[in-house]
């Protein structure tokens, strides 16, 4: 209570204390006395020092935890094992029924996240990506889909829509090896995700490649660029229709370093794009005979060679 007994208005002891506004009122003339700051626990200012810790705000919530970070567990082993005989004994028993207590979708999300945040960190995936994956696997295993599949199929499948949803260019090759789950097992899963979810995806484009593949090669933006306009011709003359984007892509990177003087073997690119030298060749040749480069390629021959006759 406060420590005013009296009106300083009208002199009246009829005064009224409001614990959650910390305010002394007079009934009698109305008159606010006093008014006391209240810790609401919310900090209303809006002002953060970025050096102070926001020990009110809590840890922000991961869609990418089984519980999204928000679960106090018991201990850690090791830490238990720091206590004295009793103390440990409690809190191992406690930890025991912690896990026992936990329903099978519990169970099952601590493992899936796990594996997710695994495959996501090998593949070098924004965060973005591996939370759009966690709430696809959520949709997905509330509702019975992951039943008769494996876990590792399904997370794989879901980061593999995670990624077309937000253009982010990986192959099920990559995706494959990530996870070491069969190609055609993932395709299957993911066209069966998409189908029980609805996904709008839209259809993988070469041009999402090039400048992935161009980063990992040490090419020029030059030779990048001519790639690019490349594709658009190939896109003009459809032959990009049928083919699988990866390979197009490689191979209008392969047939622009060539016409930039800059040396990239197929292997080179064939490796980078995860596809075969049997591939870049078929595509290669493609787009050679089709958009008749073929006289530049010839061209290019022949001013390298007389570069090379005149250094002798």
């Amino acid at each position: 209570m406060s420590s005013v007994q009296r009106c300083p208005e009208c002199n009246s002891i009829n005064l009224t204390y409001d614990e959650e506004k910390g305010e002394v009122i007079c009934n009698d003339c109305g008159l606010l006395i006093e008014e006391k700051m209240v810790d609401t626990g919310i900090d209303l200012s809006g002002k953060f020092d970025k050096s102070e810790k926001k020990g009110r705000g809590g840890a922000p919530i991961n869609m990418q935890k089984f519980d999204k970070g928000l679960t106090t567990n018991v201990g850690e082993i090791s830490d238990i094992y720091k206590l004295d005989t009793k103390q440990t004994r409690k809190f191992l028993r406690l930890k025991k029924w912690q896990e026992r207590v936990s329903t099978s979708i519990e169970r099952n999300l601590r493992l899936a996240m796990a594996e997710l945040r695994r495959v996501a960190s090998y593949l070098n995936l924004p965060t973005v990506i591996g939370d759009e994956a966690a709430r696809i696997y959520n949709y997905v295993l509330q509702r019975g889909y992951v039943r008769g599949r494996s876990m590792e199929s399904v997370i794989a499948a879901c980061i593999y829509a995670a990624c077309r949803s937000y253009n982010i260019p990986r192959t099920l090759d990559e995706i494959a090896h990530a996870s070491d789950i069969e190609r055609k097992e993932i395709g299957r899963t993911y066209r069966f995700i998409i189908r029980r979810m609805t996904i709008k995806v839209t259809p993988s484009s070469p041009n999402d490649y090039i400048s992935r593949f161009s980063s990992i090669l040490h090419l020029s933006p030059k030779t990048q660029n001519h790639a690019l306009r490349i594709l658009k011709k190939a896109n003009e003359e459809e032959l990009t229709s049928g083919r699988g984007p990866a390979g197009i892509a490689a191979a209008a990177l392969y047939i622009a370093a060539l016409l930039n003087d800059e040396k990239k073997t197929q292997r080179e690119v064939a490796d980078v794009a995860g596809i075969t030298e049997v591939t870049i060749r078929n595509r290669y040749k493609e787009l050679i005979d089709r958009l008749g480069l073929e006289d530049k390629m010839k061209l290019t021959e022949l001013e390298k060679k007389d570069k090379g006759g005149s250094k002798k």
